[in-house]
């Protein structure tokens, strides 16, 4: 099993990369998230899972563990596939699809493309227990007084700004008590 990959980026795109690992080229399908967090870094530490099918050896990739577990827990559910997973993965963050999972919230797992209700409803009942670790390390995340702070950064990347750049430029303008207008326009102020 190859659990993950740290090498040289040869090839990015939205939703795969290639990866020379001294000499080889691993082929890696990735999410949006991953895509995004990635930047444009030469070296590169990719955490991955390979699923093998009668037909191909496939190497999913993930710029964190928790994206990884996530991955790994959504595939588990009957009727999710690799494919579906990654969509999930590029539509929310793993915090966000354990919150929602978490607070039983059909609605957010619905809105994602190609999720009907009876597949949003057994998301939620097979993996509620599983997921508990998630939503554990991201519980800050949905607190009332960091709501303008994800919402700023969830903005800020849709723009197209590299995610670890908008949490620095955050990191420097957030006082806590900003508007998330204000926020947003400091931010991009400092990017």
């Amino acid at each position: 099993m190859i659990t993950q990959l740290n090498g040289k980026l040869v090839e990015k795109n939205p939703t795969e990369l290639v990866v020379d690992c001294n000499g080889v080229g691993y082929e890696v399908k990735i999410s949006l998230t991953t895509f995004t967090s990635l930047g444009n870094e030469e070296a590169v530490k990719i955490f991955t899972k390979l699923i093998v099918r009668e037909d191909a050896h496939i190497l999913y990739g993930f710029a964190t563990k928790e994206e990884r577990e996530m991955f790994t827990y959504l595939i588990s559910v009957s009727g999710i596939g690799p494919n579906i997973a990654m969509i999930m993965l590029s539509s929310l963050i793993p915090e966000e699809i354990a919150h929602a999972i978490q607070t039983e919230d059909v609605q957010t797992i619905q809105s994602i493309k190609g999720i009907g209700a009876k597949t949003a409803q057994r998301v939620i009942i097979d993996l509620k227990g599983k997921v508990m670790k998630i939503a554990e390390r991201s519980e800050n995340m949905f607190s009332a007084n960091n709501t303008n702070r994800f919402d700023a950064l969830t903005a800020l990347v849709s723009l197209g700004f590299d995610k670890k750049a908008a949490e620095k430029a955050l990191d420097r303008v957030d006082s806590g008590s900003d508007p998330l207008e204000k926020l947003i326009k400091e931010a991009l102020k400092v990017l």
